[in-house]
Order: structure tokens, then C-alpha cells, then sequence
């Protein structure tokens, strides 16, 4: 594993989060090269590219790169997710898994679990809501973008595999006039801001690695009692939305093998597939 600091101006180091890594146990985590930048649009788009690059810039094992500030960082369906240096720990990973598209469905929730119990290492109880968020306290404190692209090194003699860009942006403070301007309850980690951030992440990396790994080998099935157990809105009442129009509405269950949402409604039990649809707390 090696580290590049690509960027005088930061103040997150590079080096040492792979020197933490390279001091532990973790074997996956060790084959991932850590890259950190002051300033960029976006960590998932910036690793997108290089990706589907068809140069020397095509990426060929995994990367951590770490933004210290993003002006053009996405969440879910397009939403713009602004940080600043002091706001949020904003990251990327891009992770080659051998499996095909269509078997990479649940990805999401594993990641999910894996950062929950990662907060968890510090004492920070969190919960999971369905597909990509990480709660607090009933409040978004995390979210998950993951992105993917088919592997264009393989060639058509070569191993099947999909690329896949993780970004996660974790709340560390949430001032005031930021609040405002998000115009709804955002939760935030500010007691981590005790502990240097290159062992935040060491430990975010760590968890991520092995979580990743194990879902390339076993998929879904080793993550579900586990997301269930996280589940922020079991036996609540709630709603499934496409585009404001009410698809399902009934009792929260939980999450089967495949990933996808379990609920209650008035006509029998219904699974719902991730997609561009919303859950919503049923007020």
C-alpha cells in the first residue's frame, strides 16, 4: 500500500493513515492505496474517471482518496452534499469485486453496517435506515453513494468483474447556519473531534476492507441479521414514495437476503427494491 498527499494545503496526512494501516492486522485494508486532497469537485466522480480511464490513469487496485473539502459532492438521485474542512469526513473508495452487476445488489446496506459498527469501536450507537443512511438519534449523520463501472482491463479473455466508487460523507459539526441552510435535523459525531482523523479513518478503512471483502465472497446473506439488528424504523409505521406519489404504505419489517425492504401493508407483506423511491417516517 502506498500514500500520496496531492496537496501541500492539506491537513489530513496521507501517509499516516496507511502507516496505521500498515501496522495492523487488517490484510485487505493494506492493499489499498491512500490518496488525500485538500479541495476537489468530487471524490466519486474523480475516481469514476480514472475507473473507466483507457490510459496509464486506469486504476487497477483499490484507492481511498479523501477530500478535506468538496464543492460538487452528490448523494442519493443528484443531491448536492457540500463540506467544508471542519463539516464532515468526506471520502471515496474505489473497490474492484469479482462479482458481476446484478450480484452487487444489498452492497449498499453492508456498507452501512460496516460504518455503524466502526462508529460503534468509539461508543457511538447509531441506526440504519433503508438503503444508504446512517441515523442518529433519528437524524441523517451519514450517507452512502455508490457508484459503479464494468471493468475495462479484464478484455474478453479476462475475469469478469465491476468496479465500484463508495463515497461516504460522515457529519463531524453542523453549525448553525448550516442546519439552516439544510432546513432539516442533521445529526454529527463533534465528540470525534477529540481523536486525530487519520485514525478515524484508519478505522473507517479497516472496517470498510473487510466488509467489502466479505460481500464479494458470500454477498448479502452474511450482512442481513446484522443490518436488522441496526434498523432504525422496525415496527413504525411507514412510506414508500416515487417522486412524492405513495407507491406502499403499512409497518416496517426489515430487509431479506436480497436487500430489499421489507413492510406490512394492509394487503400482505410487500418487498420493495431500492431505487429512486423514498422511505418516509408515516407522521
Amino acid at each position: 500500500m502506498h500514500a500520496t498527499e496531492t496537496s501541500l494545503a492539506t491537513t489530513i496526512s496521507a501517509q499516516r493513515i496507511a502507516a496505521l494501516i500498515a501496522s495492523s492486522s487488517n490484510d485487505n485494508a493494506k492493499t489499498v492505496a491512500v490518496e488525500v486532497v485538500a479541495e476537489t469537485g468530487s471524490t466519486n466522480a474523480d475516481l469514476l474517471a480514472r475507473v473507466t480511464a483507457v490510459d496509464g490513469a486506469r486504476l487497477v487496485a483499490p484507492v481511498l482518496l479523501v477530500a478535506e473539502s468538496q464543492t460538487a459532492g452528490r448523494g442519493r438521485a443528484g443531491r448536492p452534499w457540500q463540506t467544508s474542512k471542519t463539516s464532515a469526513l468526506t471520502f471515496s473508495l474505489a473497490w474492484k469485486f469479482g462479482r458481476p452487476l446484478h450480484a452487487l445488489i444489498g452492497l449498499p446496506l453492508a456498507v452501512g453496517v460496516a460504518l455503524a459498527e466502526a462508529l460503534g469501536i468509539f461508543g457511538i450507537d447509531v441506526e440504519l435506515k433503508w438503503p444508504n443512511d446512517v441515523l442518529r438519534d433519528g437524524a441523517k449523520l451519514a450517507g452512502i453513494l455508490i457508484e459503479t463501472a464494468q471493468d475495462k482491463g479484464a478484455g474478453a479473455a479476462g475475469i469478469a468483474g465491476t468496479w465500484t466508487v463508495i463515497g461516504i460523507g460522515v457529519n463531524l459539526t453542523m453549525p448553525p447556519d448550516l442546519q439552516q441552510r439544510i432546513g432539516r435535523a442533521v445529526a454529527d459525531v463533534s465528540e470525534l473531534l477529540t481523536h486525530d482523523r487519520e485514525r478515524l479513518l484508519a478505522i473507517l478503512l479497516s472496517a470498510l476492507s473487510d466488509a467489502l471483502a466479505d460481500f464479494d465472497a458470500r454477498g448479502f446473506t452474511h450482512f442481513v441479521a446484522r443490518w436488522n439488528r441496526l434498523h432504525a424504523y422496525t415496527g413504525r409505521a411507514v412510506r414508500i414514495l416515487d417522486d412524492g406519489r405513495m407507491l406502499h404504505e403499512g409497518v416496517a419489517v426489515g430487509v431479506d437476503e436480497q436487500g430489499c425492504f421489507l413492510m406490512d401493508t394492509a394487503s400482505g407483506r410487500v418487498a420493495v427494491t431500492a431505487g429512486d423511491v423514498s422511505l418516509r417516517l408515516r407522521e
